[in-house]
């Protein structure tokens, strides 16, 4: 039995995650009371009433009244032997008061007395216990909904990778350091293919640029260094039953530099057997048609709700 628990900040995508792992075949439900979780679970186990084999259930802070109980939900799930993973959403607060002004919902605990902005505040606060003890966090601050629904493909599709899963992130520090990421390389100190007139229209992931990056001694040092951080600390986290880690690599805009060596990260680890992921934020999607996570023609343009 396989179950996934979806919660994370009003706002964050949560929606779309559920209908994503819907779409895989699990049987979900949307504002599970976490008092029935341990319940639920059981009915699935009995044979003589359900053959569902694996299922998805949103709990979060429209659960406020059980969520004080949950720790101890999750127990009895523990105790009936079976494998539970949590996915947790989260935004910046910016991206979330937009979305609730864009889409005109009510924040489920905004009240006359309590301004959106507090509410959401308020929000993370009572969320805090489900965050830490998340499988996997997900940033959707700067993510499209085809982008999520993707991810939660990755995650969820298929059986269950041995050993921990690498998601190497591509970014541009002009728009922000992704908040979900475990470890964040600097590589704004390498030769910049933007001062290159011909190259500026390019990415790193073509090749051109690759070219261009390559004839640099310090971009073949860089790689390798990382390669060799990686290596060295990955059974360490495994050790600690870590599902998922995420390495983000940055330079100034997220399309050259950062881009090459997510990808270049990605393609060695991937030889070597491990699970891995790669995202490259700032590209469009038509831009990142060669990133490991293969887009599968849906356009990507409207932002999370």
């Amino acid at each position: 039995m396989n179950i996934f628990i979806v919660s994370g900040l009003s706002g964050s995508g949560k929606s779309i995650a559920l209908q994503a792992l819907e779409d895989l075949g699990y049987y979900c439900i949307d504002n599970l009371p976490a008092v029935l979780l341990a319940e639920f679970a059981g009915q699935l186990l009995n044979r003589n009433t359900t053959k569902i084999d694996r299922a998805a259930v949103s709990i979060d802070s429209r659960n406020q009244l059980f969520l004080e109980s949950l720790p101890e939900h999750l127990h009895k799930l523990h105790a009936l032997g079976i494998d539970y993973h949590i996915i947790f959403l989260e935004a910046d607060d910016r991206a979330l008061v937009k979305r609730f002004s864009e889409t005109r919902r009510k924040h489920p605990l905004s009240n006359d007395d309590t301004s959106l902005l507090e509410s959401i505040r308020q929000e993370r606060e009572l969320l805090a216990p489900l965050s830490d003890h998340a499988s996997r966090r997900i940033n959707t601050t700067a993510t499209t909904p085809h982008e999520l629904r993707r991810m939660v493909r990755d995650i969820a599709g298929g059986e269950q990778p041995s050993g921990a899963v690498i998601m190497f992130e591509s970014f541009g520090y002009k728009h922000g350091t992704p908040l979900d990421a475990d470890f964040v390389f600097d590589v704004r100190c390498l030769p910049n293919p933007h001062w290159q007139p011909e190259l500026r229209p390019m990415t790193g992931l073509e090749s051109p640029v690759i070219e261009f990056l390559e004839s640099h001694a310090p971009v073949i040092k860089m790689v390798e260094q990382i390669q060799s951080f990686i290596e060295y600390w990955l059974p360490s986290f495994e050790a600690e039953n870590r599902s998922y880690i995420t390495i983000a690599i940055g330079c100034t805009g997220g399309q050259h530099r950062s881009v090459y060596i997510s990808q270049k990260l990605g393609d060695y680890f991937a030889h070597k057997q491990i699970h891995v992921q790669t995202r490259h934020r700032e590209l469009k999607p038509r831009d990142a048609q060669e990133q490991n996570n293969h887009d599968d023609g849906i356009p990507a343009v409207a932002a999370i709700k």
